[in-house]
């Protein structure tokens, strides 16, 4: 993939690895007629309870049978009702065994991680998950800003794009075509930059990123991709 494409990959393999992740977990499997007759979600003995199925109903877009089928296959592959970053890790890294995702999965656990407490509940993981999949354009590029965002002070810098380019290279390993130069990560920066930047003032803010790519047809495209996955 040339440098060009990268900035739509850097915001579309945020939904298509959860996709996978998802299938790997058996998440995305079909409901059976059992599923439907739960009247709540069910709780076992963990060391976290989610929140009430009315309360994630209101917080996302998903339906009580979504959430039911959903939280068994979270609770089957995480029986202790929360995930940690190595955890993370190691599931991510088994979709680029030519490349090393270590750093991008951090980046991604903590966007995740919504009360940065080290773990992911599942109230974190279907509030993600239905922005990414359900959740509206603007909805999904403040996501998307926020993964970006490394130290969440509102603004992205170009050290913070850096990070998250090397990392995305780095996953993508010898996948990437044509063959990555080692500079190749700073200039996607720089023309990063250039593009959403307006002010030039050296950061970019969550307006001036939402207004670049609500104009960049391919990015709005990329965003439709996934809605009706489950």
């Amino acid at each position: 993939m040339g440098i060009q494409g990268m900035e739509l990959f850097a915001i579309g393999v945020v939904i298509i690895l959860f996709v996978a992740v998802l299938k790997q977990f058996g998440i995305l499997e079909p409901m059976s007629l059992e599923d439907s007759s739960d009247s709540d979600l069910e709780l076992s003995t963990v060391r976290h309870q989610p929140e009430g199925l009315e309360q994630l109903q209101a917080q996302t877009k998903f339906t009580k049978k979504e959430l039911q089928s959903l939280y068994r296959g979270f609770k089957n592959e995480c029986p202790s009702g929360l995930v940690d970053e190595e955890t993370f890790k190691t599931i991510y890294s088994q979709f680029f065994p030519q490349g090393d995702a270590t750093t991008y999965a951090h980046f991604l656990f903590n966007a995740f991680d919504l009360d940065r407490n080290g773990s992911i509940r599942f109230e974190d993981f279907v509030i993600g998950l239905s922005v990414l999949l359900r959740g509206t354009v603007t909805e999904k590029l403040n996501w998307a800003f926020n993964l970006y965002d490394i130290n969440k002070d509102g603004y992205i810098t170009k050290e913070e794009m850096l990070l998250i380019m090397k990392s995305i290279y780095d996953m993508m390993g010898r996948y990437t075509y044509p063959s990555v130069r080692d500079e190749a990560p700073s200039e996607h920066v720089e023309k990063f930059f250039q593009k959403m930047d307006r002010n030039r003032d050296g950061v970019v803010t969550i307006e001036e990123f939402i207004e670049t790519c609500q104009k960049d047809e391919n990015i709005m495209n990329s965003m439709q991709l996934f809605e009706n996955v489950i």
